[in-house]
């Protein structure tokens, strides 16, 4: 898979040993102080022994966490903001299929796409709404394999 053309890794690069395992220690520290559906205060030490209280709401939380647990992974991780308009490429990586597939679905009208001149860009947005109903069909297929399964023992 390449990576999109806006993508970065950590710094250029991947995580170091150091770097993986001061996310794995944060992701820890946050998951510990999540309380359900609370808000959770983060105090930072700064250099000069001041205190900075940061409000964590759950949501938040919850994304820094998953952040985290790539970064402690040593993944390569791409923020994509919603309003962000894709190539066919980038969102056939995202989606992880070849890039004539996906052209496939646009023509098909399965997710939306503008024009530009002759080139079609993809909003982020419409193709995680479309990657996110794929996933919920094909959950529900599995666990109706699953229930037809457990029905044959």
């Amino acid at each position: 898979m390449t990576l999109p053309a806006f993508a970065h890794e950590l710094g250029d690069r991947l995580p170091s040993a150091n770097e993986r395992a001061a996310a794995n220690q944060l992701r820890k520290i946050l998951a510990a102080q999540a309380s359900g559906d609370a808000d959770g205060m983060l105090r930072v030490l700064q250099e000069d022994k001041s205190t900075s209280e940061v409000v964590l709401t759950p949501a938040l939380s919850r994304l820094l966490m998953e952040l985290l647990r790539h970064v402690g992974r040593g993944d390569a991780v791409t923020l994509v903001p919603v309003s962000q308009m894709l190539t066919t490429q980038q969102a056939a990586d995202i989606l992880n299929v070849s890039r004539p597939y996906l052209v496939g679905l646009l023509d098909k009208g399965e997710i939306a796409h503008e024009l530009v001149g002759r080139h079609r860009r993809i909003k982020a947005e419409h193709l995680f709404d479309y990657k996110r109903k794929r996933d919920e069909k094909r959950a529900g297929a599995l666990a109706g394999l699953a229930a037809l399964d457990a029905e044959l023992l």
